[in-house]
């Protein structure tokens, strides 16, 4: 691992030489593409350096401790070769971490899907909280969210609705959302005070550009209809809302948001290579032999994840066994902690297959 380290200190050093190359600035393109080469690297460098550091510490209080005869100095010695000690174990193992291979979409932004499952209404209502919940966290993280579609019942919950993400690392943040969301309360119509337990299903889709998907125009049927949902002077009085169906795969989108038929249109279009992007993902990983079974799940929508129980006020993530008592908190959007927990576990999971 270290020689890999100093290969690609190396390497950072020739790119940073390269930077001040004349042909290079004046290539605009291969310059930006440089630079974030560089951006990439950085912090993995500054790491590195800063455990070049703590063992140069290490290695010169381990020779006076061998040449003092001072006990006094010996002592701060002693303090010293402990503590550098210390801190070369801890940088290393963030080290390891640095160096796992990188998921080539953590970085991208994502469509986020939340569908009502079993439950009804509740169901429904508790979807609305999920989306609140969502884009609550995505203002904290200073995402920008927008609401592409969405089916809206009677009582303010959601049938289903999809949203967009934009942001650096989006994708990194969300993926481990998909799968079953389950919540344990007393409904609101519930005159009896029992308490229901719903489903609702989040499908979280990294966004792709034209050239990650190849579409044939000839397999999509595009149709315009009248808005649905909830009244207002716009609502059903003009075809803007879009209806696409990709006929090989049998996908059907919807987009109303924009009073725009164009911008709908444009919308659906993104959301549909989400979804073809998603599916020859997931073809290719059922593909790979030995496929790893992260301890965080598959991230199969038809497993259940988490459960939010209302009486007792906690959140449990069943893949790997945490609870949170801070149900109202975390329903406000303060997710952070949860996904911290989730990344962890999937990168211990990655090392105990790694090469270190």
């Amino acid at each position: 691992m270290l020689n890999k380290l100093r290969e690609a200190e190396e390497k950072f050093e020739r790119m940073n030489d390269s930077l001040a190359d004349p042909a290079i600035v004046n290539n605009q393109e291969e310059y930006k593409k440089l630079m974030r080469e560089v951006k990439n690297m950085t912090p993995l460098i500054e790491q590195y350096r800063a455990y070049k550091k703590q063992e140069e510490a290490f290695e010169e209080a381990k020779l006076l401790l061998a040449d003092s005869p001072d006990p006094e100095f010996k002592v701060l010695l002693e303090e010293e070769y402990k503590s550098s000690k210390q801190n070369m174990e801890t940088l290393l193992e963030e080290l390891k971490i640095m160096l796992l291979p990188k998921d080539p979409d953590d970085n991208k932004s994502v469509i986020v899907e939340i569908r009502a499952g079993a439950g009804g209404e509740e169901a429904a209502l508790f979807a609305a909280d999920l989306y609140r919940m969502y884009t609550m966290y995505a203002d904290i993280m200073r995402y920008k969210t927008e609401r592409i579609s969405f089916n809206e019942t009677g009582l303010g919950g959601y049938r289903e609705i999809s949203f967009s993400v934009d942001g650096e690392g989006v994708y990194s943040r969300f993926k481990f959302e998909s799968g079953v969301h389950r919540v344990q309360r007393v409904p609101e119509t519930e005159s009896q005070g029992r308490i229901q337990t719903s489903t609702v299903t989040v499908a979280v889709l990294p966004e792709v550009e034209e050239v990650d998907v190849v579409i044939n125009p000839a397999d999509i049927v595009i149709e315009s209809c009248k808005s649905s949902g909830a009244g207002g002077q716009h609502i059903n009085k003009t075809e803007s809302a879009v209806r696409l169906t990709h006929k090989p795969s049998g996908i059907v989108i919807e987009c109303q948001e924009e009073r725009s038929q164009f911008k709908n249109r444009d919308k659906a279009m993104k959301m549909l290579r989400a979804k073809l992007y998603d599916i020859a993902k997931t073809e290719q990983d059922q593909k790979i032999a030995k496929e790893r079974r992260s301890q965080v799940g598959t991230g199969d929508r038809s497993e259940r994840i988490r459960t939010y129980n209302f009486p007792q006020g906690r959140i449990t993530d069943h893949r790997i066994g945490l609870t949170l008592h801070s149900l109202e908190s975390f329903l406000n959007g303060n997710i952070g902690e949860m996904i911290d927990a989730l990344n962890r576990a999937d990168n211990a999971e990655k090392l105990k297959n790694s090469e270190f």
